[in-house]
């Protein structure tokens, strides 16, 4: 399968705020499931979203529990039927599939120092939402290979939170879950995290208020 297979899964995404984000050809060490037919998949596409654009898709659906989880389920899985693809999602499970392990293979992504994966264009404005899985080889883009926090000397991520809840390889979660509970919190709960909104990359993929706040209220209430 050449690039044009790759291409227009990204154009069969768009109308639905999602994008393709890379792939990689699964080995052992991967923890690709086989298919449901046994057969082991030569190709895994990583699907997922950068900035506002998902949410203009999603917005009106935003109802029962977990309701991004069943957008994605509902409009991915008939998507992945009519590609020939079997899918995955970051929630399903347990054991939940390692998307992270399989975004670093698919893009190069790295760690930020307040932890989430960041993307040398998105920032940390951008997510993750399932993996397309084909038995044929597919020609695919390489991995970005960027570490955009290589070269950032001053990491406000790590200074900008008001309970100094992010520390290098740490992160106080009870302290975090506790300020955004007070009314001290409601700039992050409004507008998204500040740590994450101090960093420098992405800015013009920063999510709008209305999807800031729909995250943060979805984090509150795993506490």
């Amino acid at each position: 399968m050449n690039k044009q297979n790759f291409d227009r899964i990204a154009a069969i995404l768009r109308p639905l705020g999602l994008i393709p984000r890379g792939g990689f050809h699964p080995l052992a060490e991967d923890g690709v499931p086989a298919r449901p037919d046994g057969r082991v998949a030569a190709t895994v596409v990583l699907i997922g979203n950068a900035g506002p654009d998902l949410w203009q898709s999603f917005k009106d659906h935003d109802s029962g529990p977990h309701p991004l989880d069943k957008w994605c389920r509902d409009v991915l899985t008939p998507l992945a039927r009519n590609l020939g693809a079997d899918i995955l999602f970051p929630f399903d499970g347990p054991p939940h599939p390692p998307f992270l392990r399989w975004a670093r293979r698919a893009e190069g992504l790295s760690a930020s120092p307040i932890g989430p994966s960041i993307h040398p264009e998105y920032g940390l404005w951008h997510a993750y939402r399932g993996a397309l899985l084909f038995s044929q080889m597919m020609v695919l883009p390489p991995p970005l290979l960027v570490r955009p926090c290589d070269n950032c000397a001053e990491r406000p991520c790590l200074t900008a939170c008001p309970v100094a809840a992010f520390g290098v390889d740490s992160y106080d979660v009870p302290a975090c879950v506790g300020h955004l509970r007070q009314p001290a919190g409601r700039d992050c709960m409004d507008l998204a995290c500040r740590a994450r909104r101090a960093c420098p990359i992405g800015q013009d993929y920063r999510y709008n208020n209305e999807q800031a706040h729909f995250h943060m209220a979805a984090f509150l209430r795993n506490f």
